[in-house]
C-alpha cells in the first residue's frame, strides 16, 4: 500500500483555512466596529509589524468562539438571518432573542479579552479594521502574517 505524504494537503488545507480566517476578520470585525463612527478617524493610519502581528493573532484566537457563537445563534434564531451584532452598539443586539443575545454579549466580552491579551486596545483593534477595507497594502500585510502564524502553528 502506498503511502501519500501530507504536504499537498496540509498546503492546502493552510490555504483554505487562511481564506476562511481573513473572511472572518470581517465577520469578527462586524461585532465590535461600527463603520459610521470609526471610518473618520481610520484614514491615512499607521501600523507597526507588531501591531499587525497582534492583530492577526487577536483575529485567529477569536475565530473558534466567532464560529461557535455564530453557530449557535444561527440555530437559536432558524430561518432568519443573523443580525449584523455590533459589540459597542447595545442596541444590534435586540433582535436576538435572550439566549442569543447572551452568546453574543459573551463573545464580545471574550473577544475584547483576547484583543487585551494580544497587546491592542479595542480602538487599535477597530481602526485597524475599519482601514484594513479600504488599504490593500494593511490587507496584504495583515493576510501574511496569518498565513505565517498558520505555518508556524501547523508544524509544530
Amino acid at each position: 500500500m502506498k503511502i501519500i505524504t501530507h504536504n499537498f494537503s496540509r498546503t492546502s488545507m493552510q490555504k483554505i483555512l487562511a481564506q476562511t480566517l481573513f473572511f472572518g476578520i470581517f465577520t469578527s470585525a462586524s461585532l465590535f466596529v461600527s463603520n459610521v463612527s470609526l471610518k473618520s478617524h481610520a484614514q491615512n493610519q499607521s501600523f507597526n509589524n507588531t501591531q499587525i502581528t497582534s492583530y492577526a493573532q487577536a483575529v485567529l484566537a477569536m475565530e473558534p468562539a466567532r464560529q461557535q457563537a455564530f453557530g449557535e445563534i444561527k440555530r437559536m434564531v432558524g430561518d432568519r438571518d443573523v443580525p449584523k451584532i455590533v459589540c459597542n452598539e447595545p442596541n444590534s443586539m435586540n433582535g436576538l432573542p435572550g439566549k442569543a443575545r447572551d452568546i453574543a454579549v459573551n463573545y464580545c466580552n471574550h473577544s475584547q479579552k483576547i484583543v487585551g491579551d494580544y497587546g491592542l486596545t479595542i480602538d487599535q483593534f477597530n481602526r485597524m479594521t475599519v482601514e484594513i477595507q479600504s488599504n490593500n497594502n494593511l490587507k496584504r500585510q495583515v493576510y501574511n502574517t496569518l498565513i505565517r502564524l498558520q505555518k508556524n502553528t501547523n508544524s509544530q
